[in-house]
């Protein structure tokens, strides 16, 4: 189980904690330090900057998670609404054994790892994050998935009680989202406990978030409750709201702008006022790990 995957990413690439919970500075227009990872040729990095840790108060006060708010500092005022404890995924669908998986008991049979991946927002931002959290192949073949199965379909808490947000129709409450088997197979796909060795915070998707290091950041769901196996592609949330802006893939292509923007280049979080841009990396740096699964695919149409 797990350590399938060889990371070409260390500590030193890693955006600061602070920054990383912290995008003040990037929807400023403050934008951020170069983070240089493996496989970044020398023609096209940007030279190594210093990075300035955003204060507490930053990593506390901003974030982005709808169903608190849309306000960037709500999901830090609301979260703690959220209870976590205890927890469950009903795991169904196209599984040899279906059911209801208290989350002590899923984390009894993985392996809890480090994984150092970049992350790349829709919006042109990016960070390294170190993650801590197992394969989701693992929890799925512990679930046992049947032959026929295609797709997995993910589900967020659902808890207008708890969740200010969800109670205005800024998507279609909860938040799904939806990957095919082999992308959800992939090693690189993580279900995410923590962040820098620490509990994933409420704002950032506790006590477990889906992390797909290759596509756009809302691929990677946060506070996930069901994980549906199915033979049909499953709607996503982002994709039911603007099809035209965000595909079911939503892979990182520098090539594929947003209609509203360029996707060619992207600002690391937390480099400060004379931080560089850097150009976007197919794939997100992963090309080498992922690219065979799109073979032959049209990755304009299909983006």
């Amino acid at each position: 189980m797990a350590k399938r995957w060889i990371n070409d990413l260390t500590q030193a690439d890693v955006t600061p904690e602070s920054a990383f919970l912290n995008r003040r500075q990037i929807l400023a227009g403050l934008g951020a330090s170069t983070v240089i990872g493996a496989g970044f040729s020398a023609g096209q990095a940007q030279a190594q900057e210093a990075l300035k840790p955003n204060d507490w108060d930053d990593i506390i006060n901003y974030c982005n998670y709808y169903e608190f708010g849309t306000g960037k500092d709500d999901p830090a005022k609301n979260a703690h609404t959220l209870t976590t404890d205890p927890w469950s995924v009903k795991i169904d669908g196209m599984v040899e054994r279906p059911g209801d998986y208290a989350l002590g008991d899923i984390l009894a049979k993985m392996t809890i790892e480090e994984r150092i991946y970049r992350f790349r927002c829709v919006e042109a931002w990016s960070m390294v994050v170190p993650w801590n959290g197992f394969e989701l192949a693992d929890l799925l073949e512990m679930a046992g998935v049947k032959p026929e199965a295609k797709y997995v379909a993910f589900e967020t808490v659902y808890r207008p009680e708890e969740m200010p947000g969800t109670r205005y129709p800024v998507l279609d409450w909860p938040y799904v989202e939806g990957l095919r088997l082999d992308e959800a197979m992939h090693p690189l796909t993580l279900m995410a406990t923590g962040i820098y060795g620490k509990p994933l915070p409420n704002q950032n998707g506790a006590p477990m978030r889906l992390v797909v290091p290759w596509k756009y950041g809302f691929k990677s769901i946060k506070s996930v409750v069901r994980i549906t196996l199915t033979d049909s592609e499953p709607p996503t949330s982002w994709n039911k709201a603007n099809g035209r802006e965000y595909g079911f893939y939503s892979n990182v292509n520098p090539t594929v702008d947003h209609p509203r923007w360029s996707q060619a280049t992207e600002r690391p979080l937390g480099g400060g006022l004379f931080a560089r841009r850097k150009p976007t990396l197919m794939f997100n740096g992963y090309e080498k790990e992922v690219a065979a699964l799109y073979e032959g695919m049209d990755l304009t149409k299909n983006f």
